[in-house]
């Protein structure tokens, strides 16, 4: 499970510094590297981070016991 746990962390900064571009200079990343906000790459791309962001709320207090 460690492992899954490193992959979410690196794609939710991954997602983290992407919105950090929109925000600050209004680029997209993802969507400049995979064609646009629509293109299907872009939203299977979007699709996992939001679900990483799931997977990390909902096992919080599972990783935290963990430690």
């Amino acid at each position: 499970m460690k492992n899954l746990d490193v992959i979410v962390i690196v794609l939710l900064i991954i997602g983290g510094l992407n919105w950090l571009l929109v925000g600050l200079f209004q680029f997209d990343l993802v969507a400049a590297i995979f064609g646009g906000q629509e293109a299907a790459l872009s939203r299977v791309i979007y699709t996992i981070v939001g679900l990483c962001a799931l997977y990390r709320i909902f096992m919080w207090k599972a990783m935290k016991s963990r430690q």
